[in-house]
């Protein structure tokens, strides 16, 4: 069960409603009346953000459920909100609550630019995509006036170094000269997620993510600009967005997207509480639907935490939610892979003072 609400805080635009313990904390406090009838004062709920500086930048991983083997995230926790958000977890580690300290309590890497020029040039370095927008969406809003993803963008340009991307944030189309330039070179996929269509719905699910007409909108400038984009139909909430997919797909492919791929709902340690509690506030008439087909999907359990099954579920349930996708994108004309990246023309840019080539 989660604890109940701060009434001293005031909530807007936030996917959580309050601060369950992260696993990893052996005490919890409560709330508890002393008997005084004072009035407290309320305050507004804040997104702070703490700077941090880690020694290196690329994280590796050896997932066989992801196509990449390193990754940046410039950013930890997110302030979209999302309430299904599979990264929410990942604040336990920092003694945080997955809850609201996940939208509100951030953390920014700062010098993200100048640890990835020097890891990559590191002797021994073996050239493979970075994937950004793994974990956290480096594009959310805090991004507007930290500009990371711009200096990140310049290095990899610089040497000519291939990376993929996932976002909802529109502030990646500040850079779109910088993703254009990368992609005619073959350096850059992008993939767009779209939820669900129902800007209501993108609200109150993603309180303080670009409104799905806004993700249109980025797929088609990206798209304009030569750049290859993946919408990405994720997660599929069975009963809520599920009936959707189609029409994402039709929306997004009329707007340039050239491939798509989808992942149902997975609800992984503290957001399946969550997520329930969400489901209670704000959709309390197919709050037992959507949890039924989401177990349907997860043998039994609100999540299924093994590999490959935990990206595509199974049973009848997650089988026809596949084929429906797979029809309709075929229909759609997508392509059914996406071109490669190029890593060939990787190497150490130009020095001040270096010998120009003869040829």
């Amino acid at each position: 069960m989660l604890p109940p609400r701060d009434p001293d805080e005031i909530i807007k635009a936030r996917g959580a409603d309050t601060r369950p313990a992260n696993r990893f904390d052996r005490l919890h406090s409560e709330r508890a009346h002393d008997g005084w009838d004072m009035v407290e004062d309320t305050r507004l709920l804040r997104t702070e953000v703490t700077d941090e500086h880690p020694r290196r930048i690329l994280t590796r991983n050896t997932s066989p459920d992801v196509p990449f083997d390193r990754s940046i995230n410039p950013y930890r926790g997110c302030e979209h909100g999302c309430i299904y958000c599979f990264a929410r977890p990942s604040h336990a580690y920092w003694g945080l609550s997955p809850g609201l300290d996940f939208e509100t309590k951030l953390t920014a890497k700062p010098d993200a630019a100048k640890l990835l020029a020097a890891e990559i040039a590191r002797p021994g370095y073996r050239v493979a995509p970075i994937a950004f927008g793994t974990n956290t969406d480096p594009y959310q809003p805090v991004e507007a006036k930290r500009r990371i993803m711009p200096e990140l963008w310049q290095v990899l340009l610089d040497w000519n170094h291939p990376a993929s991307l996932v976002t909802r944030g529109q502030i990646v189309l500040r850079d779109l000269p910088l993703l254009a330039e990368m992609a005619a070179r073959q350096l850059v996929h992008v993939g767009v997620s779209i939820t669900t269509l129902d800007a209501g719905l993108a609200r109150s699910m993603e309180p303080r993510a670009p409104a799905p007409a806004t993700r249109l909108k980025m797929i088609r400038e990206m798209a304009a600009a030569g750049i290859q984009v993946r919408v990405m139909v994720a997660p599929v909430i069975p009963v809520l967005t599920e009936p959707e997919i189609e029409r994402i797909l039709a929306a997004a492919r009329e707007a340039g997207a050239t491939n798509a791929s989808m992942i149902p709902l997975r609800l992984p340690r503290e957001v399946a509480p969550l997520f329930r509690d969400w489901l209670d506030r704000h959709r309390p008439d197919a709050a037992a639907h959507v949890m039924n087909r989401v177990r349907a999907m997860r043998g039994g359990r609100d999540n299924d935490p093994r590999f490959g099954s935990r990206m595509r579920g199974e049973g009848i349930e997650a089988d026809l939610m596949m084929k429906r996708f797979r029809l309709a994108r075929k229909r759609l004309g997508y392509a059914e892979t996406t071109p490669p990246l190029d890593s060939g023309r990787f190497g150490q840019p130009p020095r001040s003072g270096d010998q120009l080539s003869l040829f």
